[in-house]
């Protein structure tokens, strides 16, 4: 009767033995996968951000603050905490002016990979410009051969020739959606197809600008849906946002997402004038890159790269975001 119960002991103190090796397992394997990533990630004032992914590491290009600089700001990370900064030989504000250049900086890339080349929709000088590069570092140059814009400033007169955006779609189209406004008002979003080189127009650009839309245009696909992204209000002040509409082609009609806009100023003033964002996925988790405004006494807007995450409710619907940073 002894024996049984020293055995009975035996057998529970090694369940427990068990069981305890089991749960710190656990708890190591997710303190190992568990970084979080605070807002701003980088210190520093950037803004207009966009991202990819080469050989396990993400890169990231954004305007320097204030207002741009001759180059663009860029940053290579694994983990979003530890960050190194780069710099690649094109676009340059030198390398980038033309006749009918205007006074701006180099602003808002958006950059892509197709057949194994990577493509960057950059605005300098008011215009749209398309470079090329093997690797997402450089050397990059100008994918026209004869060194002009892919858009000029007068392409379309009275709307602002800025914030390209390349989406590559599931069956390999390639569209770019670019345009804002003049002033602060009248903000238009125009769209057109690329030809296979990425640099030729494969159709006439058309005017699809959804509902409360001013600038910085970003299409997003899920489950058949586009849902073209984009900013709202002054990049200067609190009425910046995140809005979205939802359409059945890549270029609409639209319909006003629900919920949008999804990213505005928190009632805490800790998130001010949040915008001009790009989307990206890791490990079927989406996660939204913008920027937002850190608040001067001086007449100058400086701005800082913030990330959250993003997700769809059950019926398509972009949930708000709640700016809190992520578990990475």
């Amino acid at each position: 009767m002894i024996k049984k119960i020293l055995s009975h002991n035996n057998y529970i103190l090694l369940l427990i033995f068990i069981l305890s090796l089991f749960f710190l397992s656990c708890s190591q394997s997710n303190s190992n996968k568990t970084n979080h990533i605070t807002n701003p990630i980088i210190k520093g004032y950037f803004a207009d951000p966009t991202i990819v992914k080469n050989d396990g590491n993400y890169i990231i290009y954004a305007t320097i603050d204030p207002w741009g600089g001759e180059e663009l700001a860029v940053f290579e990370t694994k983990d979003f905490k530890n960050f190194s900064r780069k710099h690649i030989n094109w676009p340059t504000k030198k390398a980038c002016t033309s006749p009918t250049s205007r006074d701006a900086m180099v602003w808002a890339p958006s950059v892509v990979k197709k057949d194994s080349i990577f493509y960057m929709y950059v605005s300098v000088g008011s215009e749209v410009w398309v470079g090329k590069s093997k690797h997402p570092l450089g050397p990059w140059e100008n994918a026209k051969s004869n060194k002009t814009p892919l858009i000029n400033s007068e392409y379309f007169p009275g709307f602002h020739m800025i914030d390209a955006e390349c989406f590559i779609d599931e069956d390999g189209e390639a569209y770019l959606y670019w345009g804002s406004g003049l002033n602060w008002v009248n903000g238009k979003c125009f769209v057109v197809k690329l030809g296979k080189d990425m640099i030729t127009f494969a159709e006439e650009p058309k005017d699809i600008t959804p509902p409360s839309y001013f600038e910085a245009p970003f299409m997003l696909k899920h489950n058949g849906n586009y849902y073209l992204m984009y900013s709202e209000g002054k990049a200067i002040d609190s009425t910046y946002k995140i809005q979205y509409s939802i359409g059945k082609l890549p270029y609409g009609p639209w319909v006003k997402g629900k919920n949008s806009p999804i990213l505005s100023s928190s009632s805490d003033s800790v998130t001010i004038g949040p915008g001009h964002h790009t989307v990206f996925t890791e490990e079927n988790q989406n996660y939204i890159l913008y920027h937002r405004i850190f608040p001067q006494e001086k007449d100058i807007v400086l701005r800082e790269l913030c990330v959250d995450s993003l997700n769809f409710d059950k019926d398509g619907n972009i949930k708000k975001i709640i700016p809190k940073g992520i578990d990475w």
